[in-house]
């Protein structure tokens, strides 16, 4: 075990779909090292912070959900025209417009119990605020691909862009990527307003807050993003966190123990995005199939909202990591966290995204053959062939198995506490970090931390 200074630190996310899962891994990480933890969220996450033995501290000022279901969205992204003014919607309501807040809440914490390292969710601007005004170091966890438009060879989130080969791809993508960057900076007099209250100076683009922090974590997997040669020092992969939630209930098998029909899984997003109407045309679809099919609700859709069909189990929640390891094809929403954990156990995928960062990450796992991406409106027939293409290919299926192989053996080799505990290291020991790993885990290339 590598002895930091105090070893404490503050974890700071918000209840967003997969935004705290990840968090909830990391803290149970750092807490098997002998770390003292802290995670500050919404209300509604107080059960699974404990749960795992860190300490809750809930956002005082700042939007805290007190459970969760569609009641308490304050984002209703799903009553927008399109994922664009969702997220522009959520902009306005989070991410620039309580700035302030999140700062003032995660300043006052700091100042309650100091930390070796604070580490951000990529979404809270206003954490990296306050971490900046008060000399905090951080680091930057993202839960996804990388959301901002920073790294050139990474295709701007939003419209799910394969890598550019071409000359006309290039300029397609410096043109959406310009496109984002004057949507960030169409609130940047909002948010710069809020850096002059803390004694900030103003930012010249919105995105140049991320780079106040120490490093910028992607908790995914190279094998699963377009990822550039050249990625600079700043950002790094940490590999996938991929802990079920706590509150998953133990899984009862309903079918019985000799029925060997294939198994499928079909699990939405634990947020409400209206999708009750895809999810039963799914169901309608696999009742024709010889399948065994369980959909997991995740408190984001009411059971009395489905149909079900006779060869379907819905439940409310199941260990997704027991369940996959017998299913041979997930239709999901596109998440990260249920792409990630079907990908571990090499299941084919039939990702319906609805908006959010589910657009890009359903085109990467299109682009290596490993599934199929459908669109939300997609009507019985259209999901039944799709369906049925994806179990009688083989070539999905071996491009699954060669994808979820590659991510396992890359996130064999990340330990993202380590890389946390040699990055307070480095900010308050006089020895350099590296000395004091084993030189298993010593990075050894850019991006790629550590050793993965």
């Amino acid at each position: 075990m590598i002895d930091s200074r105090n070893g404490s630190y503050l974890l700071a996310t918000f209840e967003g779909g997969g935004a705290v899962a990840p968090f909830i891994t990391v803290a149970r990480k750092l807490i098997a090292e002998g770390k003292s933890v802290r995670i500050m969220s919404d209300v509604a996450n107080r059960y699974e912070v404990e749960a795992v033995g860190a300490e809750f501290v809930p956002w005082v000022t700042a939007p805290s959900r007190a459970a969760r279901g569609r009641e308490h969205e304050f984002v209703r992204d799903w009553e927008t025209e399109s994922a664009f003014e969702g997220f522009c919607l959520m902009l306005d309501l989070q991410l620039v417009g309580r700035a302030a807040d999140y700062a003032a809440d995660v300043m006052a914490e700091l100042t309650r119990k100091p930390a070796d390292l604070v580490v951000a969710n990529d979404m809270l601007l206003g954490v990296h605020m306050g971490c900046e005004a008060a000399g905090q170091p951080f680091v930057i966890l993202a839960c996804n691909v990388m959301p901002y438009p920073i790294v050139p060879g990474i295709p701007p989130m939003g419209p799910g862009l394969t890598p550019a080969q071409t000359a006309e791809d290039h300029a397609l993508h410096a043109e959406i990527r310009a496109g984002t960057m004057a949507v960030f900076d169409s609130r940047l007099n909002t948010y710069n307003a809020a850096r002059a209250a803390f004694g900030l100076r103003p930012l010249e683009h919105l995105v140049d807050q991320v780079f106040a922090a120490e490093k910028f974590l992607l908790a995914t997997a190279h094998a699963f993003d377009f990822t550039p040669p050249d990625l600079p020092d700043f950002i790094g992969y940490v590999g996938p966190q991929l802990d079920d939630n706590i509150w998953s209930k133990p899984w009862s098998n309903p079918f019985a123990q000799d029925d060997r029909r294939p198994l499928v899984l079909v699990s939405f997003s634990t947020t409400f995005q209206n999708h009750a109407g895809i999810l039963q045309r799914v169901i309608d679809a696999l009742s024709e199939l010889p399948v065994r099919a369980v959909v997991t609700l995740g408190g984001a859709i009411r059971l009395d909202e489905l149909k079900p069909a006779a060869n379907t189990a819905i439940v409310e929640s199941a260990p997704h990591h027991e369940l996959m390891q017998e299913a041979v094809l997930v239709v999901t929403h596109g998440g990260h966290g249920t792409l990630m954990k079907a990908l571990v156990h090499e299941c084919l995928m039939l990702v319906i995204p609805h908006g959010r960062d589910q657009v890009d990450n359903a085109v990467r796992v299109a682009h290596r053959g490993a599934g199929l991406s459908l669109a939300p409106d997609a009507d019985v027939e259209t999901l039944t062939a799709a369906i049925l293409g994806l179990l009688d290919e083989p070539a999905f299926a071996e491009n699954a198995s060669a994808l979820g192989r590659r991510i396992r053996e890359e996130s064999g080799t990340c330990r993202i506490e380590l890389l946390l505990e040699m990055l307070v290291l480095e900010k308050y020991s006089a020895v350099p970090a590296s000395k004091h790993l084993p030189h298993s885990i010593r990075p050894a290339n850019s991006g790629m931390i550590p050793d993965c």
